[in-house]
């Protein structure tokens, strides 16, 4: 029955056009109407329709002025007769618009450039249902394809379009045979293993692209083996077919949609088709004979008007495409006669000639607009639909229409009604999606099969890449299992903590002590205690030192560029200042005591020229360009660095390098040290009053011992453990010299003031030299 509504659609159109004053005023149109029920019967009529009057076609070189019986062909519906006949129709450039054949093969104008088509292609077809799988998040369904033509085609485009599509099932189903004989029990086999394994899937959606020649076998099979409740989405061949609707108990398989040719009513087109002209229109050039029917036929209206209901509830779909074929040849020839309202020019009209005005016609007919791409295909796309069987007169609901100029689906809200218990949209995933801060990772080859892994700490997840837990930035972290990242706590010495409170105490201690030995070395400038020890070189070791405690204050607080400077300069050049010092007041005195006698007009000159500045004054003019060298090279500047067993947090310290300029600044000092401890301790024989060894030593011990155990703590500790030990070395040189050096000497000043005198020191010296007479 479609076929013969489809040549009704067409009579329909040419009557219209015929009767119509200005689309071809003057110009009436016949047409011959061909059966090609069987692929092997397409041939035949093709050469009939390129036939000439004398039912013969003539060897030629050139066709251009050849006129064949017709100028143009409607159809044929199938896909592979299509191709077929659009072959030989193009070494004539005879033009073809086929209304049914979806392949993609007429897609290609090299090939095939005198065809064009009213439906869209089979690629779109594909399109749309990728899209409403998409719409409803079904990453995981089966696909079943008809062992032929039309199932492997489609089934490759869909391939083309999804390459990573996840396949939960892909089935072929095989072709019934029209011979009984070949339709027999290895058929039926595949059928019922092919639904065996639907059931045991978990997948809940099923693309069927094929024919609808082998599914009423395979439904009731699906029936008998009780396989309900899925997602079903047919294809155009059979989106709309009324005889797979109408199977008993059909809907118990679940919510069937179907990609359809857009429904565009043809007003009067279902009264034409049940009643019927009183008479043909068309004008053949020949008597009507076996294999043409120009005339009505009246033995079909009884059947027609049997099926019309059917007929009416399927809608105009390709009826509108046969329709809107006919006027496309109509408007061609409109502008290809130069029509107007009075009439069209008498000219012969040539095929080729034709061909070339159908590719660029563009007008609207039932406010569908009707054109052609460089491919030969139609703007106008498909919609979905949905089976019904509780809307009386609307077995086909339409629910979703799709826009090809902007790949788009529009699914029409509260139009489903979903075959489920809650009427909700059933899920159709591998996987269920893993919860917000855990990521997929994938099992074997399929991207939507997946478990779900936590993100570690320190990483998140990111919406544009569910595979893997990303890195969060330097300066922020993640707790396990997030989304996104917080920023890290930045972590210093804070003035408040406690041990940072207990330095500062004891630096502040330290700085009060040597401002009181300061004072009272001043007030006892002139006693023999204060001049043994080094005389006015005191007061510049003194001052050194009160610098030095100053600068013990830069550890605490938010890291700057200025307290960075204070840590990498203060403490160094003080503390080569004291001990270049204590240096030369070790030289002066050995001299005085063992080199004098041999040397002394070398010792006099020493003391005359000033050599104890001079030597001072060198030894820190060397330090301050070893310490400008390492600002040139790591000026220290506060940066933010990660802290190992404390991955939230960020410890604010300076320059990553300060550690090695320190290194290279106290290389410098330990050599100096080392010489100053060697020149003490060549003095330990040395009056008492004179014998500077013991104290020295015990400075050198505490400088030499606690820059190798922060050496040590470095290698192995990180943040605020290495700024605490910083601090607390340098104040413990700082003390060492301040007290260690000069606190026996304020502690004979003020408990032995007997022994703070010339006297006293005098007989010092001569015990001394008895001794060593």
């Amino acid at each position: 029955m479609a076929g013969y509504s489809y040549f009704q659609a067409m009579r329909f159109a040419v009557e219209e056009i015929n009767n119509s004053p200005s689309l071809l005023p003057g110009v009436r149109l016949g047409y011959e109407m061909i059966d090609n029920c069987y692929l092997a019967n397409t041939v035949h009529p093709v050469l009939y329709f390129l036939a000439d009057n004398r039912s013969t076609i003539q060897i030629q070189r050139n066709y251009t002025s050849y006129r064949p019986r017709v100028i143009a062909v409607i159809g044929p519906d199938s896909s592979p007769a299509a191709v077929t006949v659009a072959y030989i129709l193009s070494h004539f450039l005879v033009p073809q618009v086929t209304y049914s054949a979806t392949t993609e093969a007429l897609s290609d104008p090299g090939t095939f450039p005198v065809t064009f088509r009213t439906i869209p292609s089979a690629e779109q077809q594909i399109v749309v249902i990728l899209r409403l799988l998409r719409h409803f998040r079904w990453n995981w369904f089966i696909v079943l394809s008809s062992d032929d033509e039309y199932g492997h085609q489609n089934l490759q485009l869909l391939r083309f379009q999804a390459p990573r599509a996840c396949l939960a099932l892909q089935e072929t189903l095989p072709v019934q045979r029209r011979d009984p004989q070949v339709w027999g029990s290895p058929v039926q086999e595949k059928i019922r293993a092919a639904v065996a394994r639907i059931r045991r899937s978990t997948a809940k959606v099923v693309v069927v692209l094929s024919l609808e020649l082998p599914l009423p076998a395979f439904f009731e099979e699906a029936l008998g083996q009780n396989l309900t409740g899925l997602v079903w989405i047919a294809a155009e061949a059979w989106a709309t077919d009324l005889s797979l609707h109408n199977i008993h108990n059909v809907s118990s398989l679940g919510t069937i949609f179907g990609v359809a040719v857009q429904d565009v009513p043809v007003p009067g087109l279902d009264d034409f088709r049940v009643g019927g002209p009183s008479g043909a229109s068309g004008d053949p050039k020949e008597p009507a004979s076996g294999s043409t029917c120009n005339q009505v036929c009246q033995e079909c209206l009884p059947t027609v008007q049997l099926y019309d209901k059917s007929l009416r509830q399927a809608g105009n779909r390709i009826d509108f495409n046969v329709y809107s074929a006919v006027y496309v040849a109509a408007h061609a020839l409109h502008r290809l006669l130069s029509c107007n309202d009075t009439g069209c020019q008498k000219k012969t009209v040539y095929p080729w000639q034709l061909l070339n005005e159908i590719g660029r016609v563009n007008f609207t007919l039932l406010n569908t607009t009707i054109n052609f791409d460089k491919k030969g295909d139609p703007p106008n796309g498909f919609e979905v639909v949905q089976w019904r069987w509780d809307l009386p007169g609307k077995p086909f609901e339409r629910v979703a229409t799709y826009d090809s100029l902007e790949d788009k689906l529009s699914v029409l809200a509260g139009s489903i009604a979903w075959q489920t218990p809650d009427n909700t949209a059933p899920k159709s995933v591998c996987s269920e999606q893993c919860s917000s801060g855990w990521k997929k990772k994938q099992i074997g080859s399929l991207s939507c099969c997946f478990e779900c892994v936590e993100c570690e700490a320190g990483t998140f997840l990111n919406d544009s890449d569910s595979f893997t837990c990303q890195r969060c930035p330097l300066d922020m972290w993640s707790h396990p299992g997030r989304e996104e990242c917080f920023p890290k706590l930045v972590v210093y010495l804070q003035w408040g903590h406690p041990v940072s409170v207990a330095l500062l105490l004891l630096s502040a201690l330290g700085f009060s002590a040597t401002l009181g030995i300061l004072a009272t070395f001043a007030r006892h400038a002139s006693t023999p205690v204060v001049k043994s020890a080094g005389g006015k070189l005191c007061f510049l070791m003194l001052s050194s030192l009160v610098l030095g405690f100053c600068s013990v204050f830069s550890y605490v607080g938010v890291p700057t560029e200025l307290r960075c400077l204070l840590r990498q300069v203060g403490f160094s050049l003080c503390f080569t200042v004291c001990i270049s010092c204590a240096t030369v007041r070790a030289f002066q005195i050995l001299c005085a005591f063992k080199v004098v006698a041999w040397l002394p007009t070398a010792f006099t000159a020493w003391a005359t020229s000033r050599g104890q500045w001079a030597f001072i004054a060198t030894v820190s003019a060397a330090k301050v360009a070893v310490l400008m060298l390492n600002l040139w090279y790591h000026y220290p500047r506060p940066v933010k660095a990660v802290v190992k067993g404390s991955p939230a947090e960020l410890f604010l310290t300076c320059h990553a390098d300060h550690l090695s300029a320190v290194a290279a600044s106290h290389a410098f000092d330990m050599v100096l040290s080392f010489v100053c401890f060697c020149l003490a301790y060549a003095g330990k024989g040395l009056p008492k009053s004179y014998n500077e060894a013991k104290y020295i030593t015990v400075i050198m011990v505490c400088y030499f011992s606690s820059w190798v155990l922060l050496v040590l703590v470095v290698t192995v500790s990180e943040g605020t453990v290495v700024t605490v030990l910083d601090m607390a070395v340098v104040l413990s040189n700082l003390l060492s010299l301040s007290l260690g050096y000069f606190g026996p000497k304020c502690y004979v000043i003020y408990v032995h003031p007997e022994r703070n005198t010339p006297a006293f020191f005098q007989a010092a010296i001569q015990s001394y030299t008895m001794d060593q007479g």
